[in-house]
């Protein structure tokens, strides 16, 4: 348990039996009455953002999560297979809680896990990643300079647009939040 005057973002709540995380906060002290907490919260697991406002000093119920960087093995079918590199422990996560997070993963790449009293939330994965491009149509002669894009297959699977002048096996930079091609990657 914590006060309302405690909250940070980051910190997730346990309120009615659903977790919520705080994405940020704001203590106002009106002239007139009492002061109150002002937050923006999302929702752990539909990511659903409500405001909530709490009255200064209420005791809100704060729910530990713990995040741990665990390697990805496999698919097996039914589900993701994560290790947790300090105890070698492995759990299979469905793939409704890995969700868009599996356009973007290849065997063996760390990703954060979030646990709450055993059972996985949701996973966190870089910012960015660096994969492949497996397959796009090649560009036309002359059809570089207009800024134009193109379908581009990831090694994953997954689709993207890409610039005119990307190729089959360009190492590209892919943005895990929105999809988006961040650029070239040469190594």
């Amino acid at each position: 348990m914590a006060t309302s005057n405690d909250l940070k973002n980051g910190m997730v709540l346990n309120i009615e039996n659903q977790l919520w995380s705080v994405i940020e906060f704001q203590h106002v002290k009106p002239g007139k009455g009492p002061a109150f907490v002002r937050t923006k919260l999302r929702h752990v697991l539909s990511g659903k953002v409500v405001e909530r406002t709490f009255n200064a000093g209420v005791k809100v119920e704060t729910a530990t999560v713990d995040r741990r960087d665990m390697q990805y093995l496999y698919n097996d079918g039914s589900g993701f297979v994560f290790m947790d590199n300090t105890t070698y422990d492995q759990i299979t996560i469905s793939a409704e809680t890995v969700g868009e997070a599996a356009n973007y993963m290849l065997e063996n790449q760390m990703a954060t896990v979030a646990l709450h009293e055993g059972a996985p939330l949701y996973i966190e994965l870089p910012p960015s990643v660096t994969l492949e491009i497996t397959y796009t149509e090649p560009g036309l002669q002359g059809d570089r300079s207009t800024g134009g894009t193109k379908p581009a297959t990831l090694e994953t699977g997954f689709q993207i647009q890409v610039p005119l002048f990307i190729e089959n096996n360009t190492r590209v930079k892919v943005d895990t939040r929105t999809g988006d091609y961040l650029g070239r990657v040469t190594e």
